[in-house]
């Protein structure tokens, strides 16, 4: 059984060394000691929730916190381009479906989208509860999956905003999904420059997906003009809980992430 995973503050980890001794407290902390109340000699894992993960063994256990030794540790650079769901509100929580998802298949960054369909709505003075409610959810999954990086979840943007965004970014790719589009996923990649070689990909490329009722024809239109490519996930339609996680599965695929052995 892997060995549980606790994440420590950005940029905790950057000067351990192997044999170095590392407090756990706080809230991981207290999970770690008084719920799962794990002894001396059990090994646990540390991320700093960006690139550096710690394997350890508990060296002393006390009330709300862990003493660990380092055993051995592992930096993982950022893969360019950076991956970013771009996900629509939708009701019945299918958006945080597609978060959770999302963050065990690799997504590094996560966009909430208030689209022109989008039935369910962030209402005045209980976005930052919402936007909480995203962070905890890609949280809670990257602990799960043992990722060392969580995605960051950006505040939620309007078509207007995420527009006027990726207008003023040049070295932001974006792919809509389009369910009536004839160009392929993979033809999509070529076509915005991430499967180019030889010459310099974009920093960040976008998967955009609408709500329940699909983007308006204004909306596309929109993002066309701001250079996003419109391109069809596969031969059906998938619900907006599905259709960003199945982007990012075939993403992974196509760009090779997925053959790279572990470091």
């Amino acid at each position: 059984m892997t060995a549980p995973l606790f994440h420590m503050a950005p940029g905790s980890l950057d000067e351990v060394q192997v044999g170095s001794p590392v407090l756990l407290d706080g809230a991981e902390g207290h999970h770690a000691a008084t719920v799962m109340r794990l002894q001396a000699g059990e090994d646990v894992l540390l991320s700093d929730t960006q690139n550096t993960l710690v394997t350890g063994v508990v060296l002393e256990s006390g009330q709300g916190r862990l003493m660990v030794e380092v055993v051995a540790t592992r930096t993982e650079p950022q893969q360019v381009p950076e991956l970013v769901l771009v996900q629509a509100l939708a009701k019945d929580k299918r958006d945080l479906q597609a978060v959770e998802s999302a963050t065990e298949l690799g997504v590094d960054r996560v966009i909430p989208w208030q689209a022109d369909r989008s039935v369910a709505r962030w209402k005045a003075g209980r976005e930052q509860k919402k936007h909480a409610e995203w962070t905890g959810t890609a949280g809670s999954a990257a602990k799960q999956t043992r990722r060392i990086r969580v995605p960051v979840v950006e505040p939620m943007c309007t078509s207007r905003q995420y527009v006027q965004r990726i207008a003023a970014d040049p070295n932001a790719a974006v792919l809509v999904l389009d369910e009536a589009d004839e160009v392929s996923l993979h033809d999509g990649l070529r076509r915005c420059g991430a499967l180019q070689d030889g010459s310099p990909r974009p920093d960040e490329l976008h998967l955009v997906v609408g709500p329940e009722g699909g983007i308006s024809p204004e909306e596309l239109g929109r993002l066309r003009d701001a250079g996003a490519h419109p391109c069809r996930l596969g031969p059906h339609v998938l619900r907006s809980s599905t259709a960003g996680p199945a982007a990012l599965a075939a993403v992974q695929l196509l760009l090779g992430r997925w053959d790279l052995p572990l470091s």
